[in-house]
């Protein structure tokens, strides 16, 4: 316990106050509880939660989160105060008991974080040392975004589309055993079922991993009306989270403490007496205590604090959750909020001491993701080499080996996956690192111990994949083509905030398989190569790199590069049926490298060049060509590896990440190999991945293959005739554009 100090330097205002609108004179007890902070460099966590100094001055972190979250929001007439404001003192309790390594599934809660950070001064880091300065940086550019980023000190991961925080959560809980990750969910996204099932998935695969700790803020509304788990009573949501496996579920229901007679389930504890305050508060930070405990020894916890959204700020309910032009710092319903929940400056120097020694110090020095976590050193990978020209070789096939490598040499890395490895003919990813289950099977290689996660829910496979890369581990996201575009918003988010992290980690890297052309019986459910025009797009942020290796020898190559990567997103797009092996390995580490690479050339009067994204559309390809040379035309082929590679540099936001690459093909290099007198693009997916291509070209004459739409067919050489890109319509054209 730190030693008391003069109330005289305790009652001065501290520099950090700068900004601030209003103070109270005065607040009960503050004499006897609010003499010296709880907390000190050598005390990061309240001992004892029954400790009534304790349980005071948590209320009082909770008050001045309130304060500073309406005063920043206000400032700008914009942003989300509500949500957060309901749960102000599950946050502060969790402060308080030194787990600072807080995680949310809500965006809109991003304030209400920031004011934290605020407070334990990890915003220092960005500048921000005064009121007046956050609310100047609020919502600015290089300043606090609307929604969470890993970007700010002290915080561990973004937070934007719901029913993605559970999983950061989670691969925390993984990558650091010792630590607990608490995650506010709001029961707005408690509607997104995907939460629980992740939750129930992620215990029954890992039951030993539970220090993550749940924290739902019952508030009874969504962002514009009553949530959909508003009517339901106590005993339901109990059983809810019972349901989902979880053995302690902790209710503090604010309605047990109110004395201020407010109608309705949900009411608003800063109504409430100081005593009742207290008491609610008190009993809040015992549950705290006791579900911490708890899930940091292998039981399932979770804590729910109902409590009616827009608590203690300036409305409440749905209308508490966004600000908008009208909410000034000068309007009333924004004043009186200030007002009432203004705090004396010995209450504010108390809250900032207490903050900066949770945990151990400010959260941009102590949690886990301001640091760079270890790695087993991987070695020289078994790469194989296939000789090219010889028998065709299945790419995802050797791919596997190469993954299976990767796990059995750094034991925590993970390989998620939804609609099964084997399926995509890398049953030696499987067999070599077991799927994760608890009963064990050898005929289907699972098993308690195993490192291969099957959830079937690609947004689970993928959130628990780039949680784990976010958070400073190796992970693969496998999935196939068709069903990727259910996970690919948390690896968005993910390979964003990347970009902007402070230090390097694992970058995020995914396989993509059994795409369209090689799903025909299947029809246009599992024909979904438009997936590719979502990568394309990001291909400007800077860091994401979609990889289109051509043969069984590329695809190692490729993996062997991505593993090497920090920061980045990766995605490699790769068949499961037996293909030609048309590069050697070095070939295909020096196409990846440089974007692209010359698989055939003839010469003859004028000059096809195929540019071509892909493995198996390159078969019409080199069929064209033969009928093109067999008429005297010079052909050349092709194949756009990495197709980012490409751009110009203006083109791409490489300069803006964290971990810049700024190799892009040179001027000189791009007209050797796509110069012609006629061009083609061709691609087995949208023609938006050839924009690179059709950006930079000077050839007049050209054109693009692309896909179109799915069918039911028999063979992939049906696909490519319903989509008019079959070796004769790619001949045909080039005739044509020669005139």
């Amino acid at each position: 316990m730190n030693q008391p100090i003069s109330l005289s330097e305790l009652d001065q205002t501290p520099a950090f106050c700068e900004g601030i609108q209003y103070f109270a004179e005065s607040l009960p007890d503050i004499d006897r509880l609010g003499d010296a902070p709880v907390l000190s460099a050598s005390n990061a966590a309240i001992a004892d939660p029954s400790d009534e100094k304790a349980v005071y001055q948590t209320l009082l972190a909770a008050d001045a989160l309130r304060y500073l979250t309406l005063q920043v929001t206000a400032a700008k007439s914009s942003g989300h105060p509500g949500g957060f404001a309901s749960g102000a003192e599950a946050y502060a309790a969790m402060v308080m008991l030194g787990h600072t390594n807080i995680v949310t599934e809500v965006g809109h809660h991003a304030p209400g974080f920031y004011s934290a950070m605020f407070m334990d001064t990890s915003l220092e880091e960005m500048g921000i040392k005064t009121v007046s300065d956050m609310r100047a940086r609020f919502r600015e550019k290089h300043g606090l975004l609307g929604h969470l980023s890993g970007a700010i000190p002290g915080l561990l991961a973004p937070a934007g589309p719901l029913g993605q925080g559970e999983h950061f959560a989670m691969a925390g809980a993984l990558l650091y055993p010792d630590k607990l990750f608490p995650v506010t969910i709001g029961d707005g996204g408690l509607g997104e079922p995907y939460i629980m099932s992740a939750f129930q998935h992620f215990n029954t695969a890992y039951p030993k991993a539970t220090n993550f700790l749940p924290i739902l803020l019952w508030n009874g509304y969504s962002q514009e009306h009553h949530s959909m788990v508003s009517t339901w009573d106590n005993e339901r949501m109990l059983d809810y989270w019972h349901a989902h496996g979880f053995q302690h579920v902790y209710l503090i229901n604010a309605k047990d403490f109110d004395d201020a007679n407010q109608p309705g389930e949900y009411v608003d504890s800063t109504k409430f007496s100081w005593e009742r305050r207290m008491a609610f508060t008190g009993f809040l930070l015992k549950a705290a205590s006791v579900a911490a405990e708890h899930a940091l020894n292998g039981e399932m916890t979770a804590i729910i604090v109902k409590q009616l959204k827009g608590s203690g700020v300036h409305a409440t309910g749905a209308k508490s959750h966004n600000l908008y032009a009208h909410h000034t710092l000068e309007s009333e319903d924004v004043k009186s909020g200030l007002q009432r929940r203004a705090l004396p400056p010995r209450a504010w120097r108390l809250v900032r001491e207490n903050f900066r020694h949770a945990g151990g110090g400010p959260a941009a020095k102590t949690v886990v993701t301001e640091f760079e976590r270890p790695l087993p050193d991987l070695g020289q990978l078994p790469l194989t080499e296939f000789e090219p020209g010889k028998e065709n070789k299945v790419p995802t096939t050797a791919f596997g080996e190469i993954v299976a490598a990767v796990g059995k040499r750094d034991k925590s890395f993970i390989v998620t996956n939804a609609d099964g490895n084997e399926a995509s003919s890398m049953a030696n990813i499987n067999k070599a690192l077991t799927i994760r289950h608890p009963t064990a099977d050898d005929l289907y290689f699972q098993g308690p111990g195993g490192q291969v996660y099957e959830p079937l829910n690609e947004d689970a496979c993928a959130g628990l994949a780039v949680g784990v890369a976010l958070f400073g581990g190796r992970s693969l996201w496998a999935s196939y083509e068709s069903f990727a575009i259910n996970g690919l918003p948390i690896w968005q988010t993910v390979t964003q905030a990347m970009a902007e992290l402070r230090h390097k980690t694992p970058s995020a890297i995914t396989l993509f398989t059994a795409g369209a052309l090689e799903q025909g019986r299947n029809g246009w459910t599992h024909q979904r190569p438009e997936i590719e025009a979502y990568f394309a797009a990001m291909m400007r942020n800077g860091n994401v790199y979609p990889l289109f290796p051509v043969d069984a020898n590329m695809i190692q190559a490729a993996y062997d590069w991505a593993l090497g990567q920090s920061n980045k997103g990766i995605v490699i797009t790769a068949s499961k049926t037996p293909l030609p092996v048309r590069t050697t390995l070095k070939q295909a580490r020096q196409a990846i490298e440089e974007g692209a690479i010359v698989l055939r050339e003839t010469a003859g009067r004028n000059k096809v060049v195929f540019a071509v994204t892909g493995d198996m559309v390159l078969l019409p390809v080199f069929e064209a060509a033969q009928q093109l040379e067999a008429q005297g035309v010079g052909v050349r082929i092709v194949a756009i590896v990495n197709p980012r590679r490409l751009y110009r540099p203006s083109d791409v936001a490489w300069n803006t990440c964290s971990e810049p690459d700024g190799k892009f093909m040179s001027r000189a290099q791009f007209d050797k190999l796509f110069h012609g007198d006629v061009l083609l693009g061709v691609t087995g997916g949208p023609g938006a991945m050839l924009e690179p291509l059709m950006l930079r070209s000077a050839v007049p004459t050209r054109d693009v293959f692309c896909w179109k739409r799915g069918e039911t067919t028999a063979s992939p050489n049906q696909l490519f005739d319903f989509n008019a890109m079959n070796a004769q319509a790619m001949a045909d054209r080039a005739l044509e554009l020669l005139g």
